[in-house]
C-alpha cells in the first residue's frame, strides 16, 4: 500500500508517498522530468515488500506548495538541500538514495556531498554529471540528443508550446505510462506555475549560474541505462564507470529513457537486489 501525505519544511510544504515500516532502511525515490512520485508507486510497493521504507517526494517545483517563483530557487543547491531537509524530517542518519533523469543528476550530487549518509545509490538513465558533460563535448550522438536542453532555456515559449493540443508533446512521452500516472502529472502541468519551475531545473542549472563542483563517488552505486534512450547515448552510459570508484554495477537493458514504465521486471530485479546487498545492519 502506499499512502499520500503531506509534510511542511520552513516555508515549504511537500507532497510525499510512502510505503512500508518506518523502522526499516529508508529509501528515498527521486523524479525526473516530466513526471512525479507517481512513477514510483507499483516499485514502492514492492521495494517495501522486501523489507525497506520507501518515500518519493513531489519535488521542489511539482509540489503545489513547495514552487516558489524565480529561476533561482531551482538551483542544485535547493535541490540538494530539499533532500536532506526530507531525510531529516523522516528522522534518519543514513538511507538508500534512488533517482531518475533529474532525480538521478541531482542524486548524484547529494551523493557526492554526504559519502558517509549513503547506504546506496542507484541511478537510472542518467549518469555522473561530468559523464554527461564529457559526452556533450565530445559526442556528436549525445549533441543532438540534448539539443532539445537549449530550447527549454529559453523564457515562456517553451511553455507555451508544451500547452498546446492538450500537452501533446508530453503525452507522447507519456504513451508507457497509465492512466493514473498521467492524470497526476497533468494535475502538476496544468498550473502554469508548475511548469514553469520544472523548466526551471533546466534554466537554474544548465543556462546560467556557477556549477556545483562535484568529484568522484564512493557509495555503492547501482547504474541502469536504456541502450534506446532518447535523451542519453552510450558514451556517456560508459563513461559513467571512471567517476565512481566504490562498487559498481552497470545494468543495460533494452529499452528508452522511461526505464520503469518499460522495463519494470528488470528494474525491480536489479533495485531490490542492489539495496538487499547493502542493508543497514541495525
Amino acid at each position: 500500500m502506499v499512502e499520500q501525505r503531506k509534510i511542511k519544511i520552513g516555508e515549504l510544504t511537500f507532497n510525499i508517498r510512502i510505503s512500508g515500516n518506518e523502522n526499516q532502511d529508508l529509501v528515498l525515490f527521486l523524479h525526473g522530468f516530466p513526471e512525479s512520485s507517481v512513477m514510483w508507486t507499483a516499485l514502492m510497493k514492492s521495494v517495501s515488500e522486501s523489507g525497506f521504507y520507501c518515500v518519493a517526494p513531489d519535488m521542489r517545483g511539482y509540489s503545489d506548495g513547495a514552487c516558489p517563483k524565480g529561476i533561482k530557487n531551482y538551483d542544485l543547491k535547493n535541490l540538494i538541500k530539499d533532500i536532506l531537509d526530507i531525510v531529516e524530517f523522516l528522522g534518519k542518519d543514513k538511507f538508500h538514495l534512488v533517482g531518475h533523469d533529474w532525480g538521478a543528476a541531482i542524486g548524484w550530487n547529494v551523493v557526492y556531498q554526504n559519502r558517509d549518509r549513503i547506504l546506496s545509490w542507484t541511478a537510472l538513465s542518467v549518469p555522473h554529471s561530468r559523464a554527461f558533460g564529457k559526452a556533450i563535448k565530445m559526442d556528436k550522438v549525445q549533441q543532438k540528443k540534448s539539443a532539445y536542453i537549449k530550447w527549454f532555456l529559453l523564457p515562456w515559449l517553451p511553455e507555451i508550446y508544451i500547452r498546446r493540443n492538450d500537452f501533446k508533446m508530453f503525452r507522447r512521452l507519456w504513451k508507457h505510462s497509465d492512466s493514473e500516472e498521467v492524470d497526476d502529472y497533468l494535475r502538476i502541468f496544468k498550473q502554469n506555475k508548475c511548469l514553469t519551475a520544472a523548466l526551471n531545473y533546466y534554466r537554474a542549472n544548465l543556462g546560467r549560474g556557477k556549477r556545483v563542483p562535484i568529484g568522484e563517488v564512493y557509495s555503492p552505486t547501482l547504474f541502469i541505462w536504456g541502450n534506446k534512450d532518447l535523451a542519453v547515448g552510450s558514451f556517456a552510459a560508459y563513461e559513467n564507470e571512471k567517476y565512481v570508484k566504490g562498487d559498481y554495477l552497470f545494468v543495460e537493458v533494452d529499452g528508452g529513457h522511461w526505464l520503469v514504465q518499460t522495463n519494470f521486471e528488470e528494474v525491480k530485479d536489479a533495485v531490490t537486489g542492489h539495496l538487499k546487498n547493502y542493508k543497514d545492519i541495525h
